[in-house]
């Protein structure tokens, strides 16, 4: 038979016809993609001890011995939809003590500022089909320094920087591998893997490269799984076969060397006595310390892996093949092996310069590239049954007692098995619901099928709540984050509108429906009193604020939050336009549109006046929001801190057309009803009666005089505006730190621009001063939307101070302009994400590489927090697109 399958459609159209085939299940390209999570181990899924400690319950030191129960993890790796069968790439540069098979880093008690990958890697290229994948991991010739980087960061103190990598010396004079592996598809099912090496040393040095297939361990758990096998197919190739995926070939080149072994557990490492079998360390012991019976030499086996060693001279390139593939063997395998790659890669470059036609700069195209790279990359199968997790398996002893009343005991109904966009599959290799509703805005510019399939999931009947909650996150999936995926869901909804002039109502309305459920939630959990004042806790911001708001408060009472309340106001809109756009087709939808409007006024009212008391958020002298202490004696205190908390009522915005208006009359007539009927309400927002340009109408918390007063805090140098984006904590609190006295001690909170001091919510959390993406990006949409009905004539000072007047669209793009300068080449060449990191920014063996940071640097703009966190940061993409 022939190597490969010859396409039939145009070279420039590959990528398209490939979704397109996808989307109308025709083909499944999705059924192999990077889904293998960076770091399983540490994960509470993992965790089966007695008191939730999940980090130490399974180590990094353990992982390549103990068999994971939920998932898999794997270097450069990728693996079926539903993880039962994993490819990935093994390293050792015949001096490190333990076989490279999984990316290191710190623990969340081991780290500076928590956990940190401790690896230099980087997401290069990737198309949505997965079609064609490409990642650079740079491995040290030196033993790589694991104790040096854990005593070294123990021992720093919370207000010292990070100890990297690249600060133990490992990497001095060049003397380290640069690993690039690349997959490409010449079928759904029919997977090419090339690894290219190339010794940047200047000397000869040794690397064994070990390409690894395993099945994913179900059959220890559970007596329903049969154990699968592979085994020997002539002298170059393996078999694969599993009860579900039926089998595959796995071919390799003539140098390789074939290992087997069991993924399972090692006894030694959970404390038993040693066994006569050969266990998940396998490779480990026979490569690293040379002992021959910890593999076989031929199946069966559960994981195998083709060894190759090499000494490579000085700037010596080595590249070696392999490839899966579903069915019988391919003969030859290898013929037109690296055609095929470079044409999957052209095709690649050929999706991306279609995209990337507006935007003219080279280094923003490359930036633009390698953000998208970043989001599929870090896609990942995510699996956990949480009840079953809670009551243990039926192979294994009962798990501790207190394990069903701890964690997550209130969600027993959570059952997943899905491909999740993750924030980080390192850092964070488990969902958050809010950071995803934002990668849905970037998945969107390239799979909007997939965009609309991670918005409709966590609201689906196995992730939320039978009472409506949807789940935050894996530590807690109780957590409350912003409920912005009715806004995700709009905007998905509208990009495909621009992309296709027809958006899918069927999706709008499917997801409509769950997300009533979730407004009623919060509705009914997080409104203290019934005002249309809402708490939410610590929603999403974590440090930002006097207290840890995810637990109850040390004065005793509650919050009335700012943030909580606009959130919901901005929910109210987002469902009522949801709602507006549904009625066009379902007049039903009109009723419902209404009362989401009224809903909005009614929490408008709340946020500028709390009722009979009289007390709102808004603090005129300090013409900002701040959050109101309510004591249990009955006392309120205003916490006058000036923090993205009080900037969150800007996102509540919402411009209706006329003509929507004039297709919807039944919800017209109503709406000016209640508002005649209720002025009061009508007065604390924009002027509902007094049209904008075109004849829009304006709903937003904010008229316009007061949003020019909180824009004069924004756009100040002094205060938020940043030279890359809005500060998350108002710089005046540098030289002012907000004092809040309870019980006699002193509660301050002062700006920092970097990491934070405080451990109050975790350690590598801050919202003290950083720049952040996702608000930055709710804020630029925000303007647009203001300025859609403001138009030309309505300006405002920017920056504060520089007698330089804009239009609210202007100073969008003034701050958009700021966040992209993050990652873009300055006038001498530097990108601001790096700092003062010679090697990152000056190295011609690092040029144009760009990591995809969790937060930023108030002042200088360097990369903190998840280094590899293209989750909301990969709103780069967007802004990018937006430059012309």
């Amino acid at each position: 038979m022939s190597a490969f399958r010859q396409p039939d459609f145009r070279p420039r159209d590959a990528e398209k016809r490939r979704l397109e085939e996808q989307n109308h299940g025709m083909r499944n390209w999705r059924l192999w993609g990077p889904y293998l999570s960076d770091r399983q181990w540490g994960t509470v899924r993992e965790d089966y001890s007695e008191n939730g400690d999940a980090w130490h319950y399974l180590s990094h030191e353990q992982a390549r011995s103990r068999a994971y129960r939920w998932g898999e993890d794997g270097l450069a790796g990728v693996c079926d939809q539903t993880q039962r069968l994993c490819l990935s790439l093994a390293l050792w540069n015949g001096r490190d003590r333990i076989l490279k098979e999984r990316l290191f880093g710190l623990t969340g008690p081991q780290g500076t500022h928590g956990e940190d990958v401790k690896e230099l890697y980087w997401h290069l290229d990737a198309l949505p089909s997965h079609a064609y994948l490409r990642m650079l991991y740079k491995y040290p010739q030196e033993p790589f320094p694991y104790d040096r980087l854990v005593q070294e960061s123990r021992h720093r103190s919370r207000r010292e920087s990070e100890f990297e990598l690249l600060d133990t010396g490992v990497f001095d004079q060049n003397r380290y591998f640069d690993v690039t592996v690349e997959y490409a598809k010449a079928d759904e099912a029919d997977i090419l893997m090339r690894v290219t090496v190339i010794n940047r040393g200047p000397e000869p040095a040794e690397l064994h490269l070990l390409p690894q297939l395993f099945f994913a361990n179900h059959w220890s758990w559970r007596e329903d799984h049969p154990k699968p096998t592979m085994r020997t197919y002539g002298r170059r190739c393996v078999v694969a076969e599993h009860r579900m995926l039926g089998h595959y070939t796995f071919h390799v080149e003539a140098n390789a060397e074939f290992l087997f072994t069991e993924n399972e557990t090692n006894p030694t490492a959970v404390g038993s006595p040693p066994g006569e079998g050969v266990y998940k360390d396998g490779f480990h012991e026979r490569v690293v310390n040379g002992v021959r019976g910890a593999v076989r030499g031929e199946g069966p086996a559960t994981k195998c892996a083709a060894w190759h060693r090499r000494e490579l001279l000085s700037g010596e390139h080595w590249t070696i093949r392999v490839r899966l593939v579903r069915g019988e063997p391919i003969i030859p395998p290898f013929a037109g092996f690296d055609a095929l790659v470079e044409t999957r890669r052209a095709e690649a470059d050929r999706f991306y310069a279609a995209l990337q036609k507006d935007i003219a700069d080279g280094d923003a195209r490359l930036v633009h590239r390698q953000a998208l790279a970043g989001m599929v990359w870090n896609k990942q199968f995510y699996s956990l049954d949480v009840y079953r997790w809670l009551r243990g398996d039926p192979t294994l002893p009962a798990p501790p007692e207190p394990r069903r009343r701890g964690r997550n005991s209130d969600w027993r109904h959570l059952n997943a098995d899905d491909i999740i966009s993750m924030p980080d599959k390192w850092e964070y290799p488990w969902f958050a619901a809010w950071d995803l509703a934002f990668h849905c805005i970037t998945f969107a510019l390239i799979d909007i099928d997939f965009a609309k399939e991670q918005i409709l999931l966590l609201a689906s009947e196995s992730y939320m709540h039978p009472n409506g909650q949807i789940p935050a996150y894996e530590w807690n999936f109780g957590d409350a984050n912003p409920p912005v995926q009715a806004w995700a869901a709009w905007r998905v909804y509208q990009i495909e509108q621009e992309q296709t002039s027809n958006g899918d109502r069927s999706f709008l309305e499917q997801i409509f429906h769950k997300l009533l459920l979730n407004f009623a939630w919060w509705v009914n959990r997080k409104d203290n009193q019934g005002r249309n004042v809402f708490q939410g806790g610590f929603l999403g911001l974590d440090n930002i604020g006097v207290f840890d708001r995810s637990r109850p408060l040390p004065t005793g009472g509650y919050l009335d939050q700012t943030d909580g309340t606009a959130w919901m106001a901005m929910f109210a809109l987002n469902m009522m336009r949801i709602a507006l756009e549904l009625a066009l087709e379902d007049k039903a939808f009109e009723d419902i549109a209404s009362k989401f409007f009224e809903h909005f006024l009614y929490i408008a009212q709340a946020l500028n006046d709390i009722g009979d008391r009289g007390v709102g958020l808004w603090n005129d002298s300090d013409k900002f929001f701040h959050d109101v202490l309510n004591l249990p004696d009955g006392r309120t205190h205003e916490l006058k801190l000036r923090s993205m908390v009080g900037l969150t009522p800007l996102f509540a915005v919402e411009t209706l057309e006329p003509a929507l208006l004039k297709r919807l009359p039944n919800f017209s007539r109503r709406l000016h009803l209640f508002l005649s009927r209720r002025p009061d309400l009508a007065g604390l927002v924009a002027r509902w009666d007094e049209p904008g340009i075109g004849e829009r109408r304006l709903l937003s918390l904010l008229r316009g005089h007061r949003m020019k007063r909180l824009l004069v805090r924004v756009l100040d140098p002094a205060e938020f505006l940043s030279d890359y984006g809005v500060r998350s904590l108002s710089r005046f609190h540098a030289d002012n730190p907000y004092v809040f006295n309870s019980d006699g001690a002193a509660i301050q909170v002062g700006y920092e621009p970097g990491e934070s001091g405080t451990d109050m919510f975790g350690g590598n959390s801050n919202w003290r001063g950083p720049v952040w993406f996702p608000m930055n990006y709710l804020i630029v949409e925000a303007l647009d939307r203001f300025h859609n009905y403001y138009g030309r004539d309505f300006l405002v000072e920017c920056p504060t101070a520089s007698a330089r007047f804009r239009t609210l669209r202007e100073v969008a793009d003034e701050i958009a302009e700021r966040l992209t300068r993050l990652f873009l080449r300055d006038a001498d060449g530097r990108r601001p994400i790096y700092a003062d990191c010679e090697t990152l920014q000056s190295d011609p063996h690092f040029a144009g590489l760009v990591l995809f940071h969790e937060y930023f640097h108030g002042d200088s703009g360097k990369g903190l927090g998840a280094s590899h966190q293209t989750g909301w940061t990969g709103l780069v993409a967007n802004l990018l697109s937006r430059r012309r």
